[in-house]
């Protein structure tokens, strides 16, 4: 059964870079960066923070968070879900 976050997240993806795939087509652990995986660049890496920060409300505040946020779609749908969770207790 697919997690509507994660569904959120993989069509924000295909939307904001305009992959030439379905977002069901994009695993939940494939990497995004590098050849074995989407084969994301630096260049998608300023529109992918742009549109987390427009769809989920979240912010990557450095480019070292940024480097474990932007792994997969789980780390993507982790962070987000963290930062759902402090929100909401403070």
């Amino acid at each position: 059964m697919s997690d509507p976050l994660h569904d959120e997240i993989k069509a924000a993806l295909v939307r904001s870079l305009r992959l030439p795939m379905a977002a069901a087509d994009i695993g939940d652990t494939t990497p995004l960066f590098g050849p074995d995986g989407l084969g994301l660049d630096s260049i998608d890496v300023l529109e992918l923070v742009l549109e987390l920060e427009r769809s989920f409300g979240v912010t990557i505040e450095n480019q070292e968070t940024g480097m474990q946020v932007l792994r997969s779609v789980d780390s993507i749908a982790a962070f987000i879900q963290a930062k759902r969770t402090s929100a909401a207790s403070a």
